[in-house]
């Protein structure tokens, strides 16, 4: 796989178990990869140690006064420089293929089980802690597999090396072959303890990130309330708590890195003082010395690797497991899924309320708490909800939304919830997204009354040639709330699902838009079924019923005026009457009930 022919037709099935199953997979499912670059690694990094024994080579050859011997070793010089040369090329070539291709493959998973999840990821993975993997966590991931390749070309060079001493010099052989592995091994004891430094750095890290995302998304909202300083305030703390965990961490790595000067220097004396007593003994030529010191020299290059793919593991760890937790998440209808038939049509129907909406027709449903409105509005799109698949699954035509596959019951049942997100792009991208085809972008639009937003849209986009091509900023942030509801509210309708699910789409538009946005809606998905969560009267009245949902179970039905006027709990809601008045109301029922009752009473007596 090459840089350009990313993306991945099929990124593959992960072993998402654990972090290090996670990095294994990653890495076998890269093996052509890595073996291209373990044979430029040690293409280079040989050419690098053969040096020294070119120039004891050559250093010899002065002494003796051989020109064949000194240009011989003058044509291997030139040979290593070439091999040096272009395995460093081909190295850092494979090697940023490999970073990327393994970053590129890990967002390509996050963002399938994005789209595979939905709505539930952000209800069991805080939104932040997403943003971290997919940006900073898969750098770190791909840095890691990209560096296993150049450790190990490294690792082999050093054990070849070795060997070759050995095999040259043996009396300093020795020496360089038994230091060699305490320097490689030394650092091994402060791995657990750096570990745990960089756990802790990365983990306060994605939660100055996780706060940075809310108070971003949330921005609006704090500047009406006059809350920016307080979460500037809790930023300024959680951004101090990283730099702090960041130093500390850093101590160790600098630790690490010291001892990684500090030992090959104490072997580079070693070796020396060695080889000169030998040298003064004649056991040795000033070559062989000259070969020795400076292959000792040279090692610690490829020993510089040994530190490099600790600290890749230790940093790509921690972030292979929150790849890897996010990559397990199931649907908790998953495993149930099993029908494969057409898609059902008919009554939605929730067991666990009561609440029935009969097919093609248009149904509100009036909760007093929006939170339950919200939570119901996601069981009618298939949602456990948090309720662990322990309340009985929404059937659409008696069939249970739990076991049709997740594609299915995406195209039957489409939610909207009250903050619906607006991707950047322009008006036509974001209205291109999968539809039956049956309502274009233009009817969509007006039945949603978005002509002063395709105005809004077209004055800030100055080179859009027609109104479709105008720019969309990122999540909508130069329009109004109410131009973001509309906009989105358009999206949902020229989808044309068999069930449209709408929580508060006009909570944020004025009463004449509203009651043009009823008409609209209920002229565009005539025959079609369509639920509506609101307490807005404009929108109730034009419902062909209208459904009260009280403490989890449906407690009335009717037409939104006979509710009104018969009803108390119903005109509480949708009148916005308090709580004296509402009990007053109820006191009135229940006289005027008991009277008729007396009166019944006497008639039969």
């Amino acid at each position: 796989m090459q840089i350009q022919d990313l993306p991945y037709p099929d990124p593959g099935t992960p072993d998402a178990r654990s972090g290090p199953r996670f990095l294994l997979w990653l890495f076998r499912n890269q093996l052509g990869g890595q073996l291209k670059s373990l044979a430029w690694g040690l293409l280079h990094f040989l050419a690098v140690s053969g040096l020294p024994f070119c120039v004891g080579f050559a250093v010899q050859a002065v002494v003796d006064r051989s020109g064949a011997r000194l240009a011989a070793a003058g044509g291997l010089i030139a040979l290593c420089g070439v091999c040096l040369a272009l395995g460093d090329t081909m190295l850092h070539r494979t090697a940023v293929t490999n970073w990327i291709t393994a970053a590129a493959r890990v967002q390509q998973l996050l963002a399938r089980r994005t789209a595979h999840l939905g709505s539930a990821l952000t209800r069991r993975v805080a939104a932040g802690e997403v943003v971290a993997v997919s940006t900073g966590d898969v750098e770190k991931i791909g840095w890691f597999v990209e560096a296993w390749s150049r450790f190990a070309a490294a690792a082999l060079t050093v054990v070849i090396v070795c060997v070759g001493l050995l095999v040259y010099e043996p009396a300093l052989g020795v020496v360089v072959a038994v230091g060699v592995p305490v320097l490689a091994l030394a650092v091994l004891p402060l791995l657990p303890r750096a570990t745990r430094r960089a756990d802790v750095q990365r983990e306060k890290a994605g939660r100055a990130t996780e706060l940075a995302s809310d108070t971003v998304a949330g921005l609006r909202v704090l500047r009406g309330i006059g809350g920016e300083e307080l979460f500037l305030d809790r930023y300024r703390r959680a951004s101090q708590e990283v730099r702090r965990a960041a130093v500390h961490n850093a101590r160790m790595w600098s630790l690490i890195a010291a001892l990684q000067v500090l030992l090959p220097g104490l072997l580079l004396i070693g070796v020396v003082w060695r080889g000169v007593q030998l040298a003064r003994e004649g056991r040795i030529t000033v070559g062989e010395l000259v070969s020795v010191y400076s292959t000792v020299m040279i090692l610690t290059y490829p020993l510089r690797h040994f530190e490099e793919i600790a600290m890749a593991y230790s940093f790509s760890r921690p972030s292979a497991k929150r790849a890897a937790r996010v990559l397990s998440l199931e649907r908790a209808t998953d495993s149930a899924g099993s029908l494969e038939a057409a898609l059902p049509k008919g009554d939605l129907y929730d067991p666990a309320t009561g609440l029935l909406a009969p097919a093609g027709r248009l149904t509100a449903v009036v909760c007093g708490d929006p939170d339950a409105a919200g939570v119901l509005a996601e069981r009618l799109g298939g949602h456990p909800c948090g309720d662990g698949g322990e309340r009985p699954s929404v059937l659409l035509g008696g069939v249970p939304l739990d076991e049709l596959p997740l594609e299915s019951a995406r195209t039957a049942v489409l939610v909207q919830d009250k903050d619906p997100v607006l991707l950047s792009g322009s008006l036509r991208d974001l209205l291109d997204v999968p539809a039956s085809g049956n309502v274009p972008a233009g009817e969509a639009l007006a039945a949603a009354q978005c002509g002063d937003v395709l105005e809004a849209l077209a004055q800030g986009s100055l080179d859009a040639g027609a109104p479709m091509d105008a720019r969309v900023t990122e999540r909508g942030r130069s329009l109004s709330g109410g131009q973001r509801q509309r906009l989105a509210l358009a999206r949902s309708l020229v989808t044309d699902p068999e069930v449209l699910v709408l929580d508060e789409p006009t909570s944020a538009v004025d009463a004449h838009t509203e009651a043009r946005i009823a008409d609209g809606v209920r002229s565009l998905r005539a025959g079609r079924t369509t639920v509506v969560f609101t307490s807005s009267p404009l929108l109730l009245d034009r419902a062909d019923r209208v459904v009260l949902v009280h403490d989890g179970e449906v407690a009335a039905v009717g037409l939104h005026r006979d509710l009104v006027r018969g009803e108390p709990r119903y005109r509480a809601v949708v009148t916005r009457e308090t709580d004296e008045e509402a009990a007053g109301d109820l006191l009135r029922g229940g006289l005027l009930k008991h009277v008729d009752a007396l009166e019944e009473i006497e008639e039969t007596a």
